[in-house]
């Protein structure tokens, strides 16, 4: 079957705007140039060449390593002198749990799309959305704590430097916001991700953890005593080894900020070259070199968290780790500066604030990519949210908000980052589940149900003892919900068609209509016998005063999904009963499908057409939700103002009668 396609009818040129208006709305999103989503209908950007899966390694790894920033000592506090054996338990999670999950993620979902779009997939309607929505109140949770913790923390690490404390004391919460502010307004000047900065950042703070871990055991090696009075104050405080695992169990959600990173490393997937070969469809060397990516990162954390938990918690003195002491959220800065002197300590520092505050910069980066490639295809998402600058105004805000309500405690924000983390690696987890499931791998289904429940059972542990982080994300989600149905809202009388389609039979109806007065009737698909159109005439016919001699096209519109916002319009035509012409169209809303056909009618032959609908029963608000909710109600007064938004010069725009 031909077809002919063609634009959705554009919108009227806006009259010109401000210059400040024009610079907050600059653009989609700098990161698309990168091959990221770039909102609707926007122009493709060229294909992106990749980079070395070790160097995109590094980028989310500003994410995920910068984390040893503070690990170790959230690790000394829940565990006390237990943290290395319980941060043994995390990593055995991570390496059997976190990557099998995520290697799979990476397999089905090779654009980056991550599980949340695995998961998209399986409901439909509003169910899905909302479930959606969800997710994403969580995901937004994980990067916006990103932001706060990682800012508090490199402010942490400058206060309490030697050579600072003295000037900087008591003010923690103005340099956290400060860091803040100069992350937002690096975005607001315009930020693409240079994962070369990224590569030179890893490659240093590695370098000199490496050094602090080499030294700290060096240290617990030569001084003996060091192991023998841990392991027999750990005797004391618990009378087995198997005591000592079941505890480890238990407070191993609070050292789940360990697992942070994973669910960065598929959203970094366009980044990855992969083979020369490699098809959209499916990319097998991304998704191969992705895979290399996810386990060569989940293995150099892994033997870090373990080396550093250890050489920690056998050096420092528990009292240090508690708030207020001189290794609270810097255990390691606390070795480098005790171990090798002040001046290495300052170099550590400064290395470990640029990849805390580079971390911040990848977290944002995420939720300007994130929330584009749902929201404004759900219709839920205003106008100037496709634009980067208006959305980083509202995230830092936010994250100033999140800091003051934290009193920019490293600490006290660890439960709602470990809840967004744990929540986004749980339902990736049963995602995965289902795919294997449904590619019918018994073996695999099993093993990932397992997984499933190991990080359900965490995040229900996570939530019922640090409450916060389940209370923060309810917000989002919440104001996430709010202000995507009250943009739906808003935005409910827009043409959101982005193509018509017709085929070669819906062509030659147009063509001959188009020699005289073009006359549709919208009608509702009941049984559709010879009567049903016979009558349905003659009903116009009266109702309008319309001449005997007129001819008429009939328009049936069936609603798919009436959850979905924009989408292509395909337009087929037909004749029944040998003398009746129809054309026949699927689409989210009967109102925007009929006006995005007349639009396209008049466009391509130049002339006005008419459509005659007959009044729907009922009342004007109850209608209204019924279009709202499930694309129907009362269509002609609908359909008149879409064409209104559409077409503001009434002497071009579609004739509307209702009789």
């Amino acid at each position: 079957m031909a077809t002919t396609e063609h634009p959705a009818p554009s919108r009227p040129e806006p009259t010109s705007p401000s210059r400040l208006r024009t610079w907050m709305l600059e653009g989609l999103s700098d990161m698309g140039k990168a091959g990221g989503h770039t909102g609707p209908h926007a122009e493709p950007e060229p294909p992106h060449r990749g980079q070395r899966w070790w160097r995109v390694m590094c980028l989310t790894g500003v994410d995920y390593f910068s984390t040893l920033g503070y690990q170790p000592g959230i690790a000394a506090l829940a565990a006390g002198l237990l943290s290395p054996i319980a941060t043994i338990v995390l990593v055995v999670v991570t390496l059997a749990g976190a990557l099998p999950v995520y290697r799979r993620v990476a397999e089905e979902s090779p654009r980056g799309e991550g599980s949340i779009a695995m998961l998209e997939r399986l409901l439909s309607f509003w169910q899905g959305k909302l479930f959606v929505l969800t997710l994403l109140g969580f995901a937004a949770t994980d990067f916006l704590i990103t932001i706060t913790l990682s800012a508090a923390d490199a402010s942490t690490h400058l206060v309490e430097n030697p050579h600072l404390t003295g000037v900087l004391h008591d003010q923690q919460m103005l340099i956290t916001l400060v860091l803040v502010a100069l992350l937002g307004a690096v975005f607001l000047k315009g930020f693409l991700e240079a994962i070369g900065v990224a590569v030179a950042l890893v490659g240093a703070y590695l370098a000199l953890n490496l050094v602090v871990v080499v030294v700290g055991l060096y240290h617990v090696v030569t001084a003996g005593h060091v192991v023998t009075d841990w392991s027999s104050a750990l005797t004391t405080q618990h009378s087995n080894v198997f005591a000592m695992i079941g505890v480890a169990l238990l407070v191993f959600p609070k050292l789940a900020l360990g697992l942070s990173g994973f669910e960065t490393g598929v959203a970094v997937m366009p980044h990855v070259k992969g083979d020369p070969d490699d098809t959209e469809v499916r990319p097998a060397g991304r998704i191969r070199d992705t895979k290399k990516l996810l386990t060569t990162a989940a293995l150099i954390m892994s033997v870090f968290l373990i080396t550093t938990s250890f050489i920690t918690t056998l050096l420092i003195p528990e009292k240090e780790f508690e708030s207020g002491g001189q290794a609270n959220g810097r255990a390691l800065a606390y070795l480098a500066h005790d171990y090798l002197g002040n001046t290495f300590g300052t170099v550590y520092d400064a290395s470990t604030i640029a990849i805390l505050w580079f971390a911040g910069a990848s977290a944002m980066a995420g939720l300007l990519n994130l929330m584009p490639r749902y929201l404004p295809r759900y219709g839920m998402a205003p106008h100037w949210a496709r634009a980067v600058r208006p959305m980083v105004i509202v995230f830092t805000l936010i994250a100033f908000l999140v800091t003051w309500i934290f009193d920019a405690d490293v600490n006290a924000q660890g439960g709602a980052y470990a809840t967004g983390v744990l929540v986004l690696i749980s339902s990736a987890a049963i995602a995965v589940t289902i795919a294997a499931r449904k590619a019918r791998q018994r073996n695999w289904t099993v093993a990932f149900a397992v997984i499933s429940a190991v990080f359900l059972y965490t995040t229900v542990l996570n939530v019922i003892e640090r409450p916060d982080g389940v209370k923060i994300g309810a917000c989002f989600i919440a104001g996430i919900i709010l202000v995507s149905l009250l943009s739906r809202l808003a935005r409910a009388f827009e043409l959101r068609v982005t193509s018509v389609t017709l085929d070669d039979m819906a062509e030659r109806f147009v063509r001959d209509m188009a020699s005289r007065r073009m006359r549709f009737i919208a009608n509702e698909p009941d049984r559709r016998d010879i009567a049903e159109y016979r009558d349905k005439i003659e009903q116009i016919r009266q109702d309008n005063d319309v001449p005997g001699q007129e001819d008429f096209v009939f328009v049936e519109v069936t609603v798919t999904d009436p959850s979905e916002f924009e989408a292509g319009l395909t337009v087929c035509g037909e004749v029944l009963h040998g003398r009746y012409r129809v054309l026949t169209l699927e689409s989210s809303s009967i109102p925007n499908a009929l006006a995005a056909l007349l639009l396209h009618v008049r466009d391509s032959t130049d002339c006005t057409p008419h459509i005659y609908f007959e009044w729907t029963e009922g009342g004007p608000f109850a209608n209204f939700l019924r279009f709202f909710l499930f694309g129907q109600g009362e269509v002609a007064p609908v359909t008149r103002e879409v064409l209104r938004e559409a077409e503001p010069d009434r002497r071009r725009r579609p004739r509307v009668h209702v009789g």
